[in-house]
């Protein structure tokens, strides 16, 4: 075990030993020491016991919106009246025969309505849907959302707005299928008030339902991102569900020491926000507010007032919103104390998190605390549930993962140079809706599910600290040379060593001599870098002499520190147009699709290497 060298708030590591054995042909097998408890097979029967033996504990909360479009004061539901209004809207779905085959799809945002839905599909044993808002609201030829819909062929479609939803709902969505609106109408449409659901009367047809569900009752559909093909369904299942906030309960003992309190937009179409928050909180008793901020500019002031209202018990969040959080920390002293005042843990997961962030938060938290706050971390996948992974030890640097979650068995398997780690376990899922094929390739002849995700341990000489992320097997690539090329580790040293002016990089020079970068900056830092006005235009930013001159510096640094061919950023250039979602280069989760930017942008990456693409930058001796 590492010596701790920092002083941290008190956190308690519930897997701290794994257990290895050897397999054939260098293959190994990883797990906890710790045993899976026993557990719930239905996530139904937590919500029960907490609205039956905590009535009046806040479940979620939401801001209510003023006339004028700001976000005025809480709007609460308790657990007794999460129940209630989960029975009526039970009743409703039960009434109306829908089923596995005919399931609910949500094409809302995180909302109180979404929540309850959610809530009444649980109790009704029909499994729901909650899709991406981008499919719907970004998106402009709804393919990823015919995608979904016609996966799922949902007998309800349910948004929010109907200002908002009514044009991709009238785009895809089949005229005999009834549509669920909290706000509005559309024309011509067999349309349903929310309310309605929310006012029918519940009857012993719920409790009927109820008891006909058990472990593999399926609960929800999420999709996969994605990154490399169209988005897969994934299936949940009851006990899926529940064993994996069982082994999160385990893994962070935290979680069942006090009911934990979220502050949380992650969204709920994304496994992260969906299951490991949405569940956790459901699990454990505990309460979330609804964050409508986002890490975003216009958006990360909502998340700083919520924070600044709201101290929560333990936080998660992705990079950039914690990049966003731990700056304005250095001068809200508000915030600082108030979201500080009673965190046990952090928590950040979806992409790598450079180190100077984690050096920010750590110097804000012991300027005001006099200690560190650990930042939690691990991996996992949606069909992982998603928890699986997770960090043993309070000294925690960027990409650590842990050892896995009690009851999760971890296969580590040779593959191109690199460690394949594939999972097997309670908490994975049987497969992707309707695609059999799919599932059949997704694992392998021991059953264990195919990550594609790289790993090597922390210290080769403890296995007890556990494994680190060495990137993605696919994304990996050979120069022309036979190079092998690892883009995950490379990546993240290029994001670290430029922050905080790059959002993200994408690596190219397959098949070719040297290594390349197309950075997609972080516009909002390069702006304050480059000195000139709010409304100059991103091209002008990205040419201005002090950004070019930081990227120049970067690129000799990186340059002076590379070993060979395979880490030696040859040639770098900035990227003024945005990842698109349609075209794929974005995932719903907001991290960079290596393979679809390089394919739709193949022209400027063979331009980037023959030196045809103007202000390329190459390395330069001093």
């Amino acid at each position: 075990m590492t010596t701790t060298t920092h002083q941290y708030r008190p956190l308690k590591f519930g897997v701290t030993r794994g257990v290895l054995t050897q397999g054939e042909a260098g293959v190994q097998y990883l797990q906890a020491e710790q045993a899976l408890e026993q557990f719930p097979t239905r996530m139904t029967d937590r919500l029960v016991h907490w609205a039956t033996t905590a009535p009046q504990r806040l479940w979620m909360a939401q801001r209510t919106r003023n006339a004028d479009g700001t976000k005025g004061d809480w709007k609460r539901i308790t657990y007794g009246q999460a129940l209630a209004s989960a029975r009526n809207i039970a009743q409703a779905i039960v009434n109306r025969g829908l089923s596995a085959d005919r399931p609910v799809l949500i094409l809302s945002e995180n909302d109180l309505d979404h929540a309850l839905l959610s809530l009444g599909c649980l109790l009704a044993g029909v499994p729901w849907c909650p899709a991406s808002a981008a499919y719907s609201t970004i998106s402009t030829d709804y393919s990823k959302l015919r995608h979904v819909y016609n996966t799922l062929t949902p007998g309800l479609v349910f948004a929010n707005d109907a200002s908002r939803y009514g044009k991709a709902i009238n785009a895809v969505v089949a005229p005999d299928v009834e549509v669920l609106f909290a706000n509005g109408s559309v024309d011509d449409r067999n349309c349903t008030a929310f309310a309605d659901l929310l006012a029918t009367p519940s009857t012993p047809a719920v409790d009927a339902a109820m008891a006909a569900t058990g472990p593999d009752t399926v609960v929800k559909f999420l999709f996969t991102s994605g990154s490399t093909k169209l988005p897969k369904a994934v299936i949940n299942t009851q006990s899926m569900w529940c064993a994996n906030q069982q082994q999160m309960v385990q893994s962070m003992p935290v979680l069942a020491e006090e009911p934990p309190v979220l502050v949380d937009w992650l969204p709920w179409n994304h496994t992260f926000g969906g299951n490991h928050n949405f569940g956790m909180v459901i699990y454990n008793g505990g309460t979330l507010y609804i964050d409508e901020g986002k890490p975003v500019p216009a958006l990360i002031g909502e998340t700083l007032r919520n924070l600044r209202e709201i101290a929560p018990t333990v936080y998660f969040n992705v990079p950039t919103g914690f990049e966003a959080i731990a700056t304005a920390m250095k001068t809200d002293v508000a915030l600082r104390k108030n979201f500080l005042s009673r965190a046990r843990m952090f928590f950040y997961a979806g992409a790598a998190m450079a180190q100077p962030v984690w050096d920010s938060l750590f110097e804000s938290e012991e300027a005001e605390l006099g200690q560190r706050i650990v930042m939690g971390t691990g991996l996992g996948m949606t069909e992982s549930g998603p928890f699986g992974i997770f960090v043993t030890n309070p000294e925690v640097r960027s990409g650590d993962l842990g050892l896995p979650a009690p009851g999760l068995q971890l296969k580590l398997v040779p593959n191109e140079g690199k460690v394949e780690v594939r999972y097997r376990g309670p908490n994975i899922t049987q497969g992707y809706w309707r695609a059999p094929e799919e599932t059949a390739a997704h694992f392998d002849a021991e059953g264990f599910f195919c990550t594609g995700d790289a790993v090597k341990w922390i210290d080769d000489s403890n296995i007890h600290l556990g494994l680190k992320f060495d990137g993605r097997i696919a994304e990996d690539f050979k120069l022309a040379t036979g190079t092998f090329v690892s883009v995950g580790p490379l990546r993240a040293k290029i994001i670290a060593a430029g922050a905080p002016c790059i959002q993200d990089v994408v690596i190219t020079g397959l098949n070719m001599h040297e290594v390349g970068a197309m950075v997609f900056p972080n516009v909002m830092a390069c702006r304050k870098l480059s000195g000139l006005p709010a409304e100059a235009a991103v091209d002008a930013v990205l040419a201005s002499a002090p950004v070019v001159a930081h990227f120049q510096t970067l690129l000799n640094t990186l340059a002076a520190t590379a070993t060979g061919s395979a880490n030696r950023i040859a040639k770098l250039c900035l990227l003024a147009e945005l990842p698109s979602l349609d075209r794929g280069e974005v995932t719903d989760k907001g991290s960079i699709n290596q393979r679809a930017v390089l394919a739709c942008r193949a022209a400027m990456v063979d331009a980037l290497h023959d030196g045809s693409l103007p202000h390329t930058l190459t390395p330069q001796s001093k």
